[in-house]
């Protein structure tokens, strides 16, 4: 998670603000459920985490590295001026946010929270500042949307091929469990990132819908964004699981369509 500091004068280097969450434990593969109060390290604790962990990670790169490919496509070299327009997951790694806060926030509620380190943009680069800024804060949740369809259609394929190829159905099981973890967090990543409110991309979307006065001072909200989000997640549970409906409904039902391809044991 990051804070998008577009509205604050203190920076000069903007940040597109993300965050990340995992599934409840135990949310697949029949949909989301409430998670437990808490998770220990029992044996299906782990294996969920052994399954999560990749998929999450692999989700949050996709996510930044899309939002510094389209930095630089609408004209800002930053991202790839340092280093930072690369799929090696080592270059979006942030030490507390993308390992220490996701394994905590895992083994405590069974949730994974967390975040990668957040790709550096400057919409002043852009050749038109206002569609720069909206394609480079859509194009992370237009990625993690895309990697859920994709995951989809790769369930399917890997339970025909386990048809045809019996002795590799074991190895497909696995696969197919991840990928059903895929389509989950992927999509939860999208409507996440899509709540309007700073530092979060959907806000950069909504900001151009209000009038400029109105969007100058929403856009301050900033400032206070990590705190915003913190009373959303707690205090706003009820508001943030209606506006998570829909993903989870998605979920679901994309899931139900490739039921009959699973292979037993997955």
């Amino acid at each position: 998670m990051s804070s998008h500091v577009q509205a604050c004068q203190c920076f000069d280097t903007i940040s597109r603000g993300r965050v990340a969450f995992g599934p409840p434990a135990g949310a697949l593969p029949t949909g989301p459920r409430p998670p437990p109060a808490s998770a220990s390290l029992q044996p299906d604790t782990l294996e969920r985490l052994a399954y999560v962990a990749p998929v999450l990670l692999f989700a949050m790169v996709a996510h930044e590295y899309a939002h510094g490919y389209a930095a630089f496509r609408q004209g800002d070299m930053t991202a790839y001026q340092l280093g930072r327009l690369t799929w090696n997951p080592a270059k979006h790694i942030d030490p507390f946010m993308t390992v220490i806060l996701p394994l905590v926030t895992f083994l405590s509620s069974g949730i994974a929270f967390g975040g990668a380190k957040p790709v550096p943009v400057q919409p002043r680069n852009f050749r038109h500042y206002k569609r720069g800024d909206i394609i480079v804060s859509l194009a992370g949740v237009t990625t993690n949307l895309a990697i859920a369809v994709i995951s989809t259609a790769l369930i399917a394929i890997f339970g025909l091929l386990a048809s045809a190829v019996p002795a590799v159905g074991a190895e497909i099981a696995i696969l197919q469990r991840m990928l059903q973890y895929s389509v989950v967090i992927n999509l939860v990543l999208t409507a996440f990132n899509l709540i309007p409110l700073p530092p979060l991309d959907g806000s950069h979307v909504f900001k151009y819908l209000l009038p400029p006065a109105w969007g100058l001072q929403y856009q301050r909200l900033g400032a206070y964004g990590l705190v915003l989000l913190f009373l959303l997640i707690t205090v706003g549970r009820g508001l943030l699981a209606a506006w998570m409906t829909p993903a989870s409904l998605a979920a679901n039902a994309l899931l139900r369509l490739v039921a009959p391809f699973m292979v037993a044991g997955g």
